[in-house]
C-alpha cells in the first residue's frame, strides 16, 4: 500500500498548495540552519554555561520559526522535505530544550513531562497512520501557534534565570506563554489524534466492505 499523508483538517481557502520534489531551496535551507541552531545552544547552555550566547541561538531558532513556511508559501517553493524538515526542526528545538532546561533546573520536570507526554501520544498515533498507509499529517496552525509560543517563553525564562534583575518580569511573561503553549501543545494533539481515528476508521471500513 502506497503512503499517503493524512489531510489536513483546515477550512479550504479555495487555493491549492503545490509541493514539489526540490531540495535546494532558501526554505529548505533555513530549517537545516535551524537544525544546526540545536546542537550549538546544547554546547552553549550545558557545556560552556555561555547562558546570553544561548539565549540569543534560542531567540533566532524560536523567532524564525514561521520564516522558512511563509517564505516557502510566498516564493512557491514548498518541498516534501521542508514540509519534514520544518516539523523537526520544531520538536528537536522543544525538546533539547526542555531536557536541558530540566538538567539545569530552569523549568520543573512536571512541565517537561507533560510535553512529553503529548510527543509520546503523537508519535503513537503516527504509528498507527503508518500502519494503514498514511504518512504524518500536515501540520494543523493550532500546532504552529503552540510551537510559536513555547519557542518564545524558551529564551525569555533563560533571561530570567541568567539574569536575576530581570527575573521577575521576565519569569512572569515566559511561564504565560509556556503554559499558554503546553494547553495549546496538548490541544492540537488531541485533533491529531481525531483525525487519525477518523482515518483509520474510514480505511476499515473500506476493507470491510471490499470483495473478497
Amino acid at each position: 500500500m502506497s503512503r499517503r499523508p493524512a489531510p489536513a483538517e483546515q477550512p479550504d481557502s479555495g487555493t491549492a498548495t503545490v509541493v514539489g520534489d526540490r531540495v535546494l531551496t532558501l526554505p529548505n535551507l533555513i530549517s537545516f540552519v535551524r537544525l544546526v541552531g540545536v546542537p550549538i545552544f546544547l554546547y552553549l547552555f550545558l557545556v560552556v554555561r555561555a547562558d546570553v550566547a544561548a539565549i540569543a541561538v534560542l531567540a533566532v531558532g524560536g523567532t524564525s520559526d514561521w520564516v522558512d513556511g511563509w517564505i516557502a508559501r510566498r516564493l512557491g517553493q514548498v518541498s516534501r522535505l521542508g514540509e519534514l524538515l520544518d516539523p523537526l526542526a520544531d520538536r528537536l528545538y522543544i525538546l533539547a530544550t526542555l531536557l536541558a532546561f530540566t538538567a539545569r533546573e530552569v523549568v520543573p520536570w512536571q512541565f517537561t513531562g507533560a510535553l512529553l507526554a503529548r510527543e509520546l501520544l503523537l508519535l503513537v498515533s503516527l504509528g498507527v497512520l503508518r500502519r494503514y498507509g498514511y504518512g504524518p499529517p500536515p501540520v494543523h496552525y493550532v500546532g504552529k501557534t503552540a510551537t510559536f509560543l513555547l519557542l518564545a517563553a524558551f529564551p525569555i525564562l533563560l533571561l530570567a534565570d541568567a539574569v536575576p534583575d530581570a527575573g521577575s518580569a521576565a519569569g512572569a511573561i515566559g511561564w504565560g506563554l509556556a503554559w499558554w503553549g503546553l494547553v495549546l501543545y496538548w490541544v492540537a494533539g488531541a485533533m491529531y489524534v481525531v483525525q487519525a481515528s477518523r482515518l483509520v476508521r474510514a480505511m476499515r471500513a473500506r476493507r470491510t466492505e471490499a470483495p473478497a
